[in-house]
């Protein structure tokens, strides 16, 4: 009897489903077999569906992202409302720990960024190696919190600076397990987080605090301190707990998934190059901090209360966009290389089709950035900045500061909405190509207008005549910079030039 052919909807679903997880990775190419030079391959990868309510599709993903974003840009927002209760000359200590901690995140940005190509790989790499990846990447990130750090002498400073350990795990298991399609850890994490910080603050340093106690800005920074460190092993907790049942599985079959110095070998030569860009981009960052730090008081508590509206709440959807679209891109790249051979190092002419297949979820979250980022960025030029900074601040001088500072630069980061979505596709794919154009823009732009507003004598007066176009300017340059590096990425692919990164077994 001949074979029932499947329905028109079972067809459907079959072309929409991911690739299983335990897929077996196939024969690779050898790594010097190279393409015919008039080869064009143009078998597109095998599809993500993209609207899909599941964690593991990108509308899932992506809603699960904005979660795990608001709620620490919403506490964050709260906390300098709780200092400006107490005193507002203190909301500038807020932001002290933010640039000493940028230490810390050169390392949060090293090895974990190394997941979206690494542990991202679903279709080269078998569920178990990619799950005996993750806790190798968060043990080693768990084990670098910088003593420089820890040894700072304000009392603020000092609470906050043990965050750095619960920063490392927390930023850690969230790469990895966004990389593994399960959002819903972040999600977790942040979800604690807010709740006891909330909980505490509420009953400690709010105007209706319990007890007769005067709340300070040590006690707040003590609170933050202990809710961080919990909600990151509740994170870490819930994390091996959904995969408990996975581990016990393969583990009766003799494959592990403990962390192994074979893993971290494979993490970090992307995981270098990843803490290259941001040690050089967090260098110059704290040198242009210097100048604003030095004009005093109000100035600083500007620009701290502009970081706040702007890189709290208002970038959400940008945060989420780029953390989903990195998954995705992952995948399909992934998916791509194991097409072709992981083997292979000169894939040949690539086809456009093929291409936009890779970097479709970074084009649809770059669209979907700019739409959300555009009224956001009229809506409060025009009414709100003002009005919230007085708010955070509760000081008007501050507050006219930070509206001078929204309606200068804030249309620029519109362009940093879209040249965040645009350097998922180097992310995500090459990272030693995300390096250069970074080295580009750092270079060629922020490192002449640093030199310049050190060796000037800025002051309050003239001062963000030159910061505007260094931190505005900037974002522009970057964005220009992101579009023509992501155009030699396509063209060296596209034309066979291409010389891939070595596939390293986990």
């Amino acid at each position: 009897m001949a074979e029932a052919q499947p329905s028109l909807l079972q067809r459907l679903r079959r072309g929409y489903t991911m690739l299983p997880k335990d897929d077996p990775v196939p024969e690779a190419r050898p790594s010097h077999e190279s393409n015919d030079d008039h080869e064009v391959i143009d078998n597109p990868p095998a599809k993500h569906h993209l609207w899909s309510w599941h964690r593991d599709h990108f509308t899932g993903a992506l809603l699960f992202n904005i979660a795990a974003f608001l709620l620490p840009a919403l506490y964050g927002t709260l906390a300098k409302l709780w200092v400006a209760n107490m005193d507002t000359s203190l909301v500038v200590t807020t932001d002290v720990y933010t640039y000493i901690g940028i230490v810390a995140e050169v390392l949060n940005e090293g090895l974990p960024r190394a997941a979206w190509v690494i542990i991202g790989d679903s279709a080269s790499r078998p569920w178990t190696q990619r799950l005996g990846l993750a806790p190798t990447l968060i043990l080693f990130q768990s084990g670098f919190v910088p003593i420089d750090v820890r040894a700072a002498s304000l009392t603020y400073v000092r609470i906050s600076a043990f965050s750095a350990l619960s920063s490392a795990i927390e930023t850690s298991v969230a790469a990895a397990t966004r990389a593994l399609d399960k959002p819903d850890v972040p999600f977790v994490l942040s979800s604690a987080k807010f709740a006891v910080n909330i909980v505490l603050d509420l009953l400690l340093i709010s105007r209706f605090h319990v007890g007769s106690h005067t709340p300070t800005v040590n006690l707040q920074a003590g609170i933050q301190l202990a809710c961080n460190m919990v909600a990151a092993f509740i994170g870490l907790g819930y994390f091996l707990l959904t995969t408990a049942r996975s581990r016990s599985k393969h583990a009766s079959d003799g494959t592990s998934t403990r962390p192994t110095l074979r893993a971290l070998r494979v993490l970090l030569p992307p995981g270098v190059i990843t803490f290259t860009e941001s040690a050089i981009r967090n260098a110059l960052y704290l040198w242009l901090i210097t100048t604003i730090v030095a004009l005093g008081s109000t100035y600083a508590t500007a620009w701290g209360v502009f970081n706040t509206i702007r890189w709290g709440l208002v970038m959400v959807p940008v945060q989420a966009l780029e953390a989903t679209s990195l998954a995705f891109v992952g995948h399909r790249w992934g998916a791509w290389r194991r097409g072709i051979g992981t083997g292979t190092l000169r894939p040949g002419r690539v086809g456009w089709r093929t291409l936009f297949g890779v970097v479709k979820p970074a084009v649809v979250a770059m669209g979907v950035a700019v739409a959300v980022e555009v009224p956001l960025a009229v809506f409060l030029g025009l009414w709100g900045a003002r009005s919230f900074a007085w708010y955070l601040s509760g000081d008007g001088e501050v507050a006219r500061v930070v509206g001078v500072m929204w309606r200068a630069i804030d249309w620029c980061y519109v362009f940093y909405a879209a040249s965040t979505q645009l350097a998922v596709v180097l992310l995500a794919t090459r990272p030693r190509w995300y390096l250069y154009q970074s080295l580009v823009s750092n270079l060629l732009y922020v490192l002449p207008w640093a030199v310049f507003c050190q060796a000037r004598r800025l002051d309050e007066g003239n001062a963000w005549t030159y910061h505007r176009w260094v931190f505005g300017g900037s974002l522009v340059f970057s964005f220009v910079d992101i579009v023509v590096v992501d155009g030699l990425w396509a063209l060296t692919l596209m034309t066979g030039r291409a010389r891939l990164e070595r596939f390293r077994e986990g």
